[in-house]
């Protein structure tokens, strides 16, 4: 889904004080695990930069699984305003996007702008939901587990806000893991899929944008990687995964326990 928190664009001065920069630079210590082949795209073999120091992991869909619920809850609300429209269409259309570009197609869809207290009622409706359903993606705790153990540095960037991504990273367990390693959308000038907020996460870390791993759902984040110059592994559990490829991925996986060797090599 569309990173559906209120927007808190830096230029509002909205955006959470700048996280501190670990004590610890990445290490770039690997070990190899099984190989793996990079998916055709165009009919060319696409190879990923190996030797990767920073794996950067999108929020909604990633690391926790958010999607079916955020489309199904915001599907109701647009409806309820006359819109008409399918959770297959809000998937395909919303997901990945920056708030204000969801409020603009909502207001191109119905024909006036979206009434006075929507997004404060879709927050309320949001979070009642997330707190009852949401779970962290299956797999996705081994992996970082893994990924600790081989010495290779992770971290997330959403177009979320901060306060979106702590409260989906704490309902799930996860926030703990991601101490200092949370980047927004609201940290930079553009969204995704501008590549501001991945740019943005490896220069605090001290990675090399080459070095780094980008591990998404949506082709708007895809994109934003892509054009970042990092790699790119398209998470297809939910999303087609032609989608994911069309718009540059690599790879794709299915199953966050596949461990592309390239995060190990």
């Amino acid at each position: 889904m569309a990173r559906l928190s209120r927007p808190s664009p830096r230029a509002a001065g909205k955006s959470e004080p700048a996280l501190a920069r670990p004590t610890n630079r990445i290490s770039s210590s690997f070990v190899t695990a099984e190989p793996i082949t990079p998916a055709p795209r165009g009919g060319v073999t696409r190879t990923p930069t190996p030797g990767i120091e920073l794996v950067i992991f999108d929020c909604d869909g990633v690391l926790v699984d958010s999607e079916l619920i955020a489309n199904r809850v915001f599907a109701d609300m647009i409806n309820e305003l006359g819109a008409a429209v399918t959770f297959e269409y809000l998937f395909a259309e919303f997901v990945g996007q920056s708030m204000s570009y969801c409020c603009a197609r909502v207001e191109a869809l119905i024909g006036r702008p979206v009434p006075d207290g929507f997004l404060e009622a879709y927050r309320i409706r949001i979070e009642a939901a997330f707190a009852a359903e949401l779970r962290a993606v299956s797999g996705i705790e081994e992996l970082l587990d893994s990924l600790q153990a081989r010495r290779i540095g992770y971290c997330l960037a959403s177009n979320g806000g901060h306060e979106e991504t702590r409260i989906k990273l704490g309902i799930t367990g996860l926030l703990s893991r991601f101490d200092n390693r949370r980047f927004s959308a609201a940290d930079v000038s553009n969204p995704k899929p501008a590549p501001d907020v991945f740019l943005h996460a490896a220069h605090q870390l001290g990675a090399d944008p080459s070095r780094c791993c980008v591990v998404e759902d949506s082709p708007t984040g895809v994109r934003a990687a892509v054009a970042a110059g990092m790699s790119v592994y398209g998470y297809c559990a939910r999303t087609p995964r032609q989608r994911l490829l069309d718009a540059g991925a690599h790879s794709t996986v299915e199953d966050l326990r596949q461990r592309p060797a390239l995060w190990f090599n």
